[in-house]
């Protein structure tokens, strides 16, 4: 697993100029969001409320469920792309996406094991998953700032931004419609209005109108009105 002494240099430095296509950046963001989001509602659980505990549990199996599938996704196109191109280049994200299966797994024993305690052991198993998550959560920070550095910087000396674009939009095509609403929800809280408005503008060019309302149901659910009002001027649609 990386560590935060494993980056070489100023890599955010080196990043924040380079106008490139990014993969990664969108994702991420939401994905740190749901992270951050479901260990600190495991963290505030009161175990003996049931209504509680189970919508709190029924998030991290969601949220896990999430994960396992963002492996997936990054094996089957963004690593095979990578390994197209330079065998071995994505071997270190490889490796940590291994790692990372067999603790979305244990994660999930906890998870079930919590969810079926006795009430005694209710407190001491829902410790247990708060630590081993936010654990889980830490290497997945350290391992995302490993892909949007040095997996980015190996894309973009592969593959030109229009190769990229069509790379992210193969991908894009395998997530269904639930999916990618799940995504569009942390999305909404995740990006900047700017960003959204980037989002949508490339959803309303390539799906269905119907598709592309339906997310924006979702995201005005989950946003200020403040914030809405300004992501519908952005994107040229009455709030």
């Amino acid at each position: 697993m990386h560590t935060i002494s494993a980056l070489p240099g100023n890599t955010y430095a080196a990043t924040a100029t380079a106008a490139r296509f990014d993969l990664y950046v969108f994702i991420h963001k939401a994905l740190r969001e749901f992270m951050h989001h479901t260990v600190a509602a495991v963290g505030a659980m009161d175990v003996d409320d049931a209504g509680e505990r189970a919508d709190v549990l029924d998030q991290v199996e969601l949220l896990l469920a999430t994960l396992r599938g963002h492996v997936q996704h990054e094996n089957d196109f963004i690593h095979t792309a990578i390994e197209a191109r330079r065998p071995g280049g994505a071997a270190d994200t490889a490796g940590d996406h291994v790692e990372h299966l067999e603790a979305i797994a244990n994660l999930e024993d906890e998870t079930h094991a919590l969810r079926t305690a006795a009430p005694a052991q209710r407190a001491l198993l829902a410790l247990r998953l708060y630590r081993h998550l936010a654990a889980f959560v830490g290497e997945n920070l350290l391992h995302m700032q490993v892909e949007e550095t040095r997996n980015n910087a190996a894309l973009w000396a592969l593959y030109r931004d229009d190769e990229l674009v069509a790379l992210h939009d193969r991908l894009m095509a395998t997530i269904p419609p639930q999916e990618m609403a799940l995504v569009v929800r942390w999305l909404a809280v995740a990006l900047s209005v700017p960003e959204l408005a980037i989002l949508f503008a490339d959803l309303r060019a390539k799906a269905p109108p119907q598709a592309v309302e339906a997310l924006l149901g979702v995201v005005r659910q989950q946003v200020s009105a403040p914030r809405w009002a300004r992501l519908a001027q952005a994107i040229g649609r009455e709030a």
